[in-house]
């Protein structure tokens, strides 16, 4: 394995494959997937995934920001559908609605701005427009309904309503059921009240990876879907109640992430010598230790500090000591190891695996918030 950096991470394209097929078998061919590719494709590249995922015939994209707008476009080798779901720069305003990039529109100051900016360009704001059913995050409440369909009748000729969305608080927990159900009847109410007012969607849209497996009577015409796309359960709860009520043992899913790095030096440690910083390992016997250069500044967690596990070899090692911002220590005592040697931190080597769920066990972090920690210039290769 060749390195141009410290580590590298490897996407698997199959891995893709399976997974959007996985994900369409439970949403059906009537109903259009949105794949989810914000905080750069949940850790995994904006630039790999997104052509990856038109290769499976993707065309519509959700993220989170205008920045992450410019990311999917640039990477794009189709003319994709870009649904930017919060942060419109002010500087990117004009820009989005050049690029007819869709848009949420959660309060009426942004409202206010994408018609400003549509007039300016003589062209139609493409909006989706969120109502806040119960998560008290934002979106337009119940009560704002009158005065917003009032502002969309005046501004007709200047937006295309290409959505209304909202999105559920917790839908990977069976502990949130009733606060789901009554956040669907909330949003149902607000989609009839525009209906009735002769506002129709292009589209409806409220269920993620949790709720298109949990709810599935909730997609309506549309999905957006993250985390599932990668691989990976939105809960472990999920997970399980997925496997009993299919009746299979394996997981239909395949993760898509693979990281590793290298041995970079080998040595020696006397019984009773304390091992990195401050003395929280000490050696109990003679040891042998190798160094692996990543650590918390690449995002592998100083909690993982005498916890982690890494596999070298085919066979599963310990982290010792404290990890450091550029480097983390690993027992090697009763192995052969060489120096350049390849690590897997998270992947398989053999018959054994490290996958994200147990490296984020480890390490007491959601899978989500242990993908996008990962360092974004660490080299992202499909395979």
């Amino acid at each position: 394995m060749i390195y141009n950096n410290s580590s590298k991470i490897e996407i698997d394209k199959s891995a893709v494959r399976n997974n959007i097929t996985f994900i369409r078998s439970q949403i059906g061919d009537s109903v259009l997937l949105s794949s989810v590719v914000k905080a750069n494709a949940y850790g995994h590249g904006i630039d790999q995934m997104v052509p990856l995922l038109e290769s499976n015939d993707v065309r519509h994209f959700s993220v989170f920001s205008s920045f992450e707008a410019r990311r999917v476009l640039q990477a794009s080798k189709n003319q994709p559908t870009i649904m930017i779901m919060g942060d419109v720069a002010e500087e990117d305003l004009l820009w989005v609605f050049e690029h007819e990039i869709e848009c949420f529109v959660y309060n009426f100051h942004d409202l206010k701005n994408y018609i400003y900016a549509a007039k300016k360009l003589k062209k139609r704001a493409l909006l989706h427009i969120e109502l806040e059913t119960g998560m008290n995050r934002h979106g337009f409440s119940p009560s704002d309904l009158d005065q917003l369909i009032g502002s969309l009748r005046e501004q007709a000729d200047y937006f295309e309503l290409k959505g209304i969305c909202t999105h559920f608080a917790g839908a990977e927990s069976s502990a949130n059921y009733k606060r789901i159900c009554n956040q669907q009847k909330t949003f149902l109410r607000g989609i009839a009240k525009f209906r009735e007012n002769d506002i129709v969607p292009d589209h409806i849209h409220s269920s993620c990876s949790a709720a298109i497996l949990a709810y599935p009577e909730f997609n309506h015409d549309m999905v957006r879907v993250g985390i599932l796309t990668y691989g990976l359960w939105p809960s472990t709860e999920m997970q399980l109640t997925y496997k009993i009520k299919n009746e299979i043992d394996k997981s239909p899913l395949q993760p898509v992430l693979s990281w590793r790095s290298r041995i970079t030096d080998i040595s020696y440690v006397e019984s009773g010598e304390f091992i990195g910083y401050g003395n929280s390992y000490l050696a109990e016997t003679d040891m042998k230790i190798a160094s692996v250069p990543v650590g918390y500044g690449y995002g592998f967690n100083r909690s993982l500090s005498n916890t982690g596990r890494v596999i070298v070899n085919g066979m599963r090692l310990s982290v010792i000591g404290i990890v450091n911002m550029n480097m983390f220590l690993i027992d090697a005592s009763n192995v052969e190891i060489n120096i350049g040697d390849t690590v897997t931190i998270i992947g398989k080597d053999g018959s054994k695996a490290i996958n994200v769920s147990h490296f984020g066990n480890l390490s007491d972090t959601l899978n989500y918030e242990l993908l996008t920690r990962i360092d974004k210039d660490i080299p992202r290769n499909v395979v």
